[in-house]
């Protein structure tokens, strides 16, 4: 069932339709068995909101009734704030402890990751190329040297008419 169609519903319940669409809205009523329970549903929350929305009066004026109350609460007695107790220097030193602990193991752990970062870094690397295998790299991180040693021409691309020793 469409919105609309629940809205019409409503309204036919609340007197607001023309004689047309009530009509029409009849009409789906008729047809619609989703549309019967819903006004049937619309039906019995109006009419259980009439029955509990009795009006209460009150024996004396608003004015008078609201001041007896004002008077009651001002006559409780007033209870003075209690005083905030002296923290002992154990539970103290136990809301300094327990943070600085904290901190302390997140350091120790921060450095020990550290350390072992350094650690690796510091090793000498060498690497090869495997598509050639006339070059090699060595890497040295504490010296801050990167030695490339290449032997060309290689072995297997000389020609025949080239000497082994010359670069050209």
């Amino acid at each position: 069932m469409k919105y609309e169609e629940q809205l019409k519903i409503q309204a036919l319940l609340d007197g607001e339709l023309s004689p047309a669409e009530s009509k029409e809205v009849e009409a789906l009523l008729a047809r619609d068995a989703d549309a019967q329970s819903l006004l049937t549903e619309l039906t019995n929350t109006s009419q259980a909101f009439k029955t509990v929305e009795a009006e209460y009066r009150l024996p004396e004026s608003r004015d008078f009734y609201w001041s007896k109350i004002k008077r009651q609460i001002q006559a409780q007695p007033v209870t003075p704030a209690q005083p905030e107790r002296q923290v002992s220097w154990l539970t103290a030193w136990r809301r300094f402890v327990a943070p600085a602990g904290a901190l302390a193991a997140v350091l120790v752990v921060a450095l020990f990751t550290l350390s072992q970062t350094q650690t690796e870094s510091g090793k000498a690397d060498l690497e090869t190329s495997l598509a050639d295998p006339g070059a090699f790299t060595y890497r040295d991180y504490d010296a801050g040297a990167t030695l490339v040693w290449l032997s060309y021409p290689a072995e297997n691309d000389i020609a025949p008419d080239e000497t082994a020793g010359t670069v050209q």
